[in-house]
């Protein structure tokens, strides 16, 4: 019983720090606008300043993707969490774009540092029987803490003084206790290898996952794509179409959809992995055409349905993806499967965002929107009809 009340604090623990290096990524979603006032940038490069973070995540998790499994999940954590005190110090000094690139780039170096090995160590650090709600710790640390992001961003800048600052001052001293807590919990990995034996890898899967990876990668990258398209291009819709200049308003819609993404995945625990990937792809499509309404027609209540609808869909999909991913990866390539499927997911978020910013100089806002979004539809349907037709068998528990 001791070992088990151990084991969940050290879960819960872990979820947390993991929760704080994910708020740091969208962090500056509310802010874009004022840094656009400063120096000047066009609508599209907001966008590529928001997926150069993806770039940085895909970069690491291709490069050192399974880095964890070799040399211990706590050092490449304690190196995400550097990545990410970087970064905050980057927004913190900015004086021009080249300062807001690098800030992202590092974000997403940490981004990509944590998403594998946090994952993995979460889900290894709950006492045995537990990995359905340790699945739940580590995508709930993940979605909440991407939401908790935009909204503490957004509360600063429109009620405390210096809001490009005051944001990622916070930020520094959330990661400073984050470390604290990492160096006191144990390691998981118990035969470890030195940091030579890591090596850049394409990603490769092993047979008994590969028939679950194909709709658990497909659900993921439309879910991700719903949310790039919120994180980075919603403040803009919402101060230019709908005339909302409230930072913290902007900042809790786009947290809306991240935090209808944990509810989403609570509910995974009563419908099953198996079942949650088809309804996740319906609540995703719901979503996406929620949000052709709402860029038709300018309305703020169907934005704030499809970051609920959207954003609940999402979860169910991306827990269920993970939790039959996880549960069919061997233990020694766990955290390189689940990197691959992040890449999958991040690619999701940088890819089809900078075309909506392409899109928008030709077809404005609403017509790139749109575009993204029957694009996105097809995909996910996609992944429906071949999950009614093969339906997905539940998560077993990783081994241990």
């Amino acid at each position: 019983m001791n070992g088990d009340r151990r084991g969940w604090r050290q879960c819960l623990l872990a979820g947390a720090v993991f929760a704080v290096c994910m708020a740091g990524t969208t962090l500056p979603t509310p802010l874009y606008g004022l840094y656009q006032e400063k120096f000047g940038f066009s609508e599209v490069t907001v966008t590529v300043v928001y997926a150069v973070y993806a770039f940085g995540v895909i970069g690491v998790l291709l490069l050192a993707g399974n880095a964890s499994d070799a040399v211990g999940r706590r050092p490449v954590l304690l190196w995400g969490l550097g990545s990410a005190a970087a970064s905050a110090v980057c927004f913190l000094y900015a004086t021009g774009l080249d300062w807001l690139y690098a800030g992202r780039l590092l974000s997403g170096l940490s981004a990509g540092l944590f998403t594998g090995a946090a994952t993995a160590y979460v889900m290894e650090s709950a006492p045995r029987g537990g990995a359905s709600r340790a699945t739940f710790v580590a995508t709930a640390a993940t979605m909440g803490g991407l939401g908790c992001g935009p909204l503490l961003a957004g509360v600063l800048a429109q009620y405390a003084a210096r809001p490009l600052y005051l944001p990622f001052a916070v930020h520094l001293v959330l990661v400073a206790g984050s470390a604290a807590i990492l160096l006191r919990l144990r390691e998981t990995v118990r035969e470890r290898r030195p940091l030579s034996a890591v090596r850049p890898q394409w990603p490769t899967l092993p047979p008994q996952v590969r028939a679950v990876f194909g709709p658990a990668a497909i659900a993921s990258f439309v879910g991700f794509a719903l949310f790039g398209v919120f994180t980075s291009v919603s403040p803009a819709f919402l101060a230019q179409s709908l005339g909302v200049g409230n930072h913290a308003v902007s900042g809790l819609v786009v947290a809306l959809a991240f935090f209808a993404s944990t509810a989403g995945q609570l509910a995974v625990g009563r419908v099953g992995a198996g079942r949650s990937l088809p309804l996740g792809c319906a609540g995703l499509l719901a979503g996406l055409a929620l949000l052709a309404g709402a860029l038709r027609w300018d309305l703020l209540p169907l934005v704030v349905l499809s970051a609920l609808v959207g954003g609940g869909g999402q979860g169910l999909a991306f827990r269920g993806g993970l939790s039959v991913v996880a549960g069919a990866s061997p233990e020694d390539r766990r955290a390189a499967v689940i990197s691959t499927l992040f890449v999958v997911a991040y690619a999701g978020i940088s890819v089809p965002v900078i075309g909506v910013g392409v899109l928008t100089v030709p077809l404005g806002l609403e017509g790139a929107g749109l575009v993204f979004i029957a694009c996105m539809a097809v995909l996910v349907s996609v992944a429906a009809v071949y999950l009614l037709r093969r339906p997905v068998r539940g998560a077993g528990a990783p081994a241990r």
